[in-house]
Parts: C-alpha cells; sequence; structure tokens
C-alpha cells in the first residue's frame, strides 16, 4: 500500500445542531464578484419555509421500521418520486437541495418530509451515456452569495458551472472530456475553499495518464476554475470518480468507480496511489462517499448499500467494510453528511439498471450505525 498521511482520530459521530440561516433571496440584489455575471430569468420559484422552531427533526435510526406499513410511510424517507436524484447538498437551514441526473432540475428537498419542491431546472444538460448533472456544491460564503456549484454534461464537454438559484450558470472549469462512459462528477469544497474536481477518464485510460488532459483526474481549483498551484491536477490515473468527501481535516477520499476508495492529500501532486479499500464487484457499483473521523461511508449502486469502511491512523482498513440498509432501498448514489450526524442519501432505481419501486427514486435521511456496525432495518 502506498504512503499514507494520517486519518482523523475522532471515532464517534458529533451531533451539531442545525443552523438556522433561511436559504436568502434567489434573485434581486445578488451582486457577483469577479468576471462572471447574472443574467436575470424573472423571479425564482418560492420556496416553502424551514421547519416550524428553526430546525430540522430529528433523522431515523438504523433500528427504526422501514417497512411501507406505517400509516405514515417510511419515516426515514423525506423525498419520493424524484428522476435519479445524483447530486445533493445540505443546506445551512436544515433542508437540502438534490439535483435530478437526467432532467436537470434542482429540488429542495425538506427534513420534516414535507412535499419537495421544485427550484429551477439548469439547461442544455446532455443526458448522453452516463453524464447529466451529476454533482453540486455550495459557495463556501454560501451564506452571503447564496451560489451553487453543479458539474454538469453538455454536448461538447463536461463542465463546472455556478449559479444563484433563478439565476443563468455561468462556466467555471469548462473542457474536461465528455464520453459515452466514465464522466466523473464529483465536486466538494475543502476546508480553504478550494474546489476539488473528479472527473473521468470516458473510456480512455491514456487520456487519464496525459497530465495535459483534465480526464481521469482529481482538480483542485479556486472558485473563478484557475488552478490551485502550478496546475489544476492534483492527482492523475483514475477510472471515473465519482464523488469526493472529506471531514475538513484529513484527506480528500474519492470513489473511483466501480469498485475503488482512493485518498488524495491536498497540496501533494502525484498519480494515484493503490487504493484504500477495493470492493468486491458484485458489491461495487460505488457512487457516493461522506466521511466522519474515521469512517467513510460508500453508496454502492451494485451492491444496494452504503459501505461503512472503518479506518485507522494509518488509513488502512480496520477489517471487511460493513454493509448498512443492504437491499433495503435499491441502488444507492449519493451519500452527504449533515451537521447534525444524520445521512442523506439518494436512490437510483430509475437509472434504467434498477427495479424501481412505486415511490422511486428517493431520498431518505437517517442516522448511520453507531460505531460503524450495521444492523438490518
Amino acid at each position: 500500500m502506498g504512503r499514507r498521511s494520517t486519518a482523523p482520530g475522532a471515532r464517534r459521530l458529533a451531533a451539531v445542531a442545525v443552523g438556522c440561516v433561511l436559504l436568502a433571496g434567489c434573485g434581486g440584489g445578488y451582486e457577483p464578484a469577479g468576471p462572471f455575471r447574472e443574467l436575470p430569468q424573472g423571479q425564482p420559484p418560492e420556496v416553502a419555509p424551514p421547519p416550524e422552531g428553526n430546525s430540522a427533526p430529528a433523522p431515523g435510526t438504523p433500528g427504526s421500521p422501514g417497512g411501507q406499513d406505517d400509516q405514515d410511510g417510511d419515516p426515514n424517507v423525506v423525498a419520493t418520486d424524484l428522476a435519479v436524484p445524483t447530486g445533493l447538498v445540505v443546506l445551512p437551514d436544515g433542508t437540502a437541495v438534490v439535483g435530478e441526473r437526467d432532467t436537470g432540475r434542482l429540488m429542495k428537498v425538506f427534513p420534516d418530509r414535507s412535499p419537495a419542491t421544485e427550484l429551477m431546472t439548469l439547461p442544455g444538460i446532455d443526458t448522453g451515456g452516463d453524464g447529466g448533472l451529476l454533482g453540486l456544491a455550495i459557495s463556501p460564503t454560501f451564506t452571503e452569495d447564496g451560489l451553487f456549484y453543479a458539474y454538469v454534461s453538455t454536448a461538447t464537454d463536461n463542465r463546472v458551472v455556478r449559479f444563484p438559484l433563478g439565476g443563468t450558470p455561468n462556466p467555471v472549469l469548462t473542457g474536461i472530456p465528455h464520453g459515452a462512459e466514465h464522466n466523473g462528477g464529483g465536486l466538494l469544497f475543502g476546508a480553504d475553499g478550494t474546489l476539488f474536481v473528479g472527473t473521468g477518464d470516458v473510456g480512455d485510460p491514456a487520456l487519464a495518464a496525459d497530465q495535459t488532459s483534465l480526464a481521469g483526474k482529481v482538480l483542485a481549483v479556486d472558485v473563478f476554475g484557475q488552478p490551485v498551484g502550478p496546475s489544476p491536477v492534483l492527482s492523475s490515473g483514475h477510472r471515473d470518480v465519482t464523488a469526493l468527501c472529506t471531514d475538513g481535516v484529513g484527506p480528500v477520499f474519492a470513489t473511483d468507480a466501480p469498485d475503488q476508495l482512493d485518498a488524495v492529500s491536498p497540496g501533494e501532486r502525484r498519480q494515484r496511489e493503490e487504493p484504500i479499500t477495493s470492493i468486491a464487484a458484485p458489491d461495487a457499483g460505488l457512487a457516493g462517499c461522506a466521511v466522519s473521523g474515521p469512517y467513510v461511508f460508500l453508496g454502492a449502486l451494485d451492491g444496494k448499500r452504503v459501505h461503512v469502511v472503518e479506518l485507522d491512523g494509518t488509513r488502512t482498513p480496520v477489517g471487511e467494510p460493513e454493509p448498512f440498509l443492504q437491499d433495503v432501498y435499491g441502488r444507492l448514489r449519493t451519500v452527504v453528511l449533515g451537521s447534525d450526524g444524520a445521512l442523506w442519501i439518494t436512490t437510483s432505481n430509475e437509472d434504467g439498471v434498477g427495479t424501481p419501486a412505486e415511490d422511486d427514486d428517493r431520498v431518505i435521511r437517517i442516522l448511520p450505525p453507531a460505531g460503524g456496525a450495521s444492523s438490518p432495518l
């Protein structure tokens, strides 16, 4: 296994009170910095207020019933009837915004299970192959500027764009190769404001090794898309970086689909190392990740579960990955950790591969298993 740096040492999830900041005005009053300019598109759609008391209700627990026999349905499901929800971000007010891969729609999702609200549709999305609206992030200064960042496929490239709700997407980083497969889509802001972008090799491993290509890489840029350092390339040689995650202290973890978890150390530019761990093919299809302390949570499409990977201080796995939510909700894609310790997870049963239930696709909000141990629902 390659050279490793110290992983975070905390071993318990911290439950932090959810902030009460409301999603600020989406239209008038926005004054962008830098070369990007908002193009007015009329009034943005209205959104529902946050839950009463400005605090999110407690998420479901791993042992809570997930069946459909309850009068009120599954308490862990906060949104239903979505179309391949892929990117997801949790907002400061405890609500979430999820992007639909194939439609380009952004939907606001509420922890109290209020009906999801359509916010806007990103134009110009090309859904060929496994492309579309693939990743979402919010600005490091979101409470001041209200800006969203998205990784999208167009007819000519994959790119990162930014926009306020209701505004026109403006390019941040363009020219990422776009193909019929392996289009990547990982998007993550680091604690210092660096924007990490995970891309795919579009089916051509030679592009992943080529330092002049943006394909098959983890890139590091600023909010304007300019390289952080001499080159935007932080790590190369990847197959398909579908998700990125960090706890803000340790390394950036990358799911390199279909089966590997990699670690990238910000500031160190190198060829991709030996993976942290690999998941056997029947249980793989890695498509999402979240990290808390020594635990990394990996959404698995083919495995129809979340893999819980525990790491020691040298980033070496402790035992085998433990399954969580196995065969409960079908194909699981995006996994995001909220500030209250809850996992937000999207299903991907409407992607043409899965077997959708009547209310698919769904967004799930649930506490992770204590200590990383799984407990069947």
